[in-house]
């Protein structure tokens, strides 16, 4: 691309420009929380729940907790699966004790 397109392109967007018109970008805000804590600090949004119970509760309990906070739809599958891998690593490990064979008699 030539430089002369990019200025083309870029021209009326520069920051400079923007600033010294008093323009704003604009951003999104719900009308209940027009700032919401944490709104650029993604590391500390996440909320941890320790869940004691079943594997079954505790997937079903995901699924809830899932569709109650409005998680992203397309992505439900993957998580029930993450946790149903996590529970299933949790499990303790049984050893199958090996079967030996009787000696043959001639």
């Amino acid at each position: 691309m030539s430089s002369h397109l990019q200025w083309m392109v870029i021209r009326n967007c520069s920051s400079f420009l923007i600033k010294r018109n008093g323009q704003t970008y604009s951003t999104v805000s719900t009308p209940d929380n027009p700032n919401p804590p944490g709104q650029h600090k993604p590391a500390t949004s996440y909320e941890k729940i320790t869940i004691n119970k079943n594997s079954r509760a505790t997937l079903n309990s995901l699924r809830h907790i899932i569709s109650k906070n409005k998680y992203r739809k397309d992505l439900r599958m993957a998580a029930l699966r993450r946790a149903s891998a996590i529970l299933k690593s949790q499990k303790p490990v049984v050893v199958k004790k090996k079967r030996t064979r009787a000696a043959k008699t001639a």
